[in-house]
């Protein structure tokens, strides 16, 4: 027997004796289901109120916010927000089919780069799976569709999200994630993006983009 074995045979010969069978079943129910945390009341809101309040939150957080009515208006505003910064007419686009379909066309002088980030763009485009409203948080599952490199390494990140996607607390977007891949499955990455990044390690002066985007702009569809 070696000592890690003794360790926990004592421990197990404390817990009161204990049926192996039974503490399995026990741990196998408390698993089977998804118990619910106090919600919040403050993202408890109608429809409009709850976009209001998501894109009041991201603001404060340091990010900038357009509304356009559908995705056609996407890369129309994806081209004001580069001009806009004197930055080159050039963004980087994942796989996501909902960006893919959008008439990119129509905006003759804006380079449109497929792919993942290689460090070297100075913006990138993601679509968010969804948004939490009582904190102003992007929710994004890593993959070809959305590259987690789109979302830290391009000095400007931009991010589409529909107004339907926008829900009051973080608990029924992780409801949502865990409906969107089935139970017991979740994607290799979710990240969790509020505003730029950001370091306060240095005299404790906020310095932006120390670990990621140093600006973060947020598209709502609807």
């Amino acid at each position: 027997m070696t000592p890690r074995d003794a360790i926990l045979g004592k421990i197990r010969g404390g817990l009161s004796g204990a049926d192996d069978a039974a503490r399995r079943a026990a741990v196998e129910a408390r698993l089977s289901t998804v118990p619910k945390g106090v919600i919040p009341a403050r993202g408890q809101l109608d429809d409009v109120s709850r976009v209001d309040l998501f894109c009041a939150m991201v603001e404060k957080v340091t990010c900038s916010v357009a509304r356009v009515r559908s995705h056609d208006h996407v890369p129309q505003a994806v081209s004001d927000y580069l001009r806009a910064r004197n930055l080159p007419h050039a963004i980087r686009v994942g796989e996501d089919r909902r960006l893919k379909t959008l008439p990119w066309d129509d905006i003759k002088t804006l380079e449109v780069r497929r792919g993942a980030s290689d460090g070297r763009d100075e913006a990138g485009l993601s679509h968010a799976m969804a948004g939490v409203a009582e904190t102003g948080t992007l929710v994004l599952s890593s993959g070809p569709d959305n590259p987690t490199t789109i979302n830290f390494l391009p000095e400007h990140h931009l991010v589409v999200v529909d107004a339907r996607d926008i829900a009051g607390d973080l608990e029924t977007v992780m409801a949502k994630v865990r409906n969107a891949f089935g139970k017991g499955k979740m994607p290799r990455t979710l990240n969790l993006i509020t505003g730029p990044s950001r370091s306060g390690d240095i005299e404790q002066k906020i310095i932006l983009g120390a670990h990621g985007p140093r600006a973060v702009h947020v598209i709502v569809v609807g």
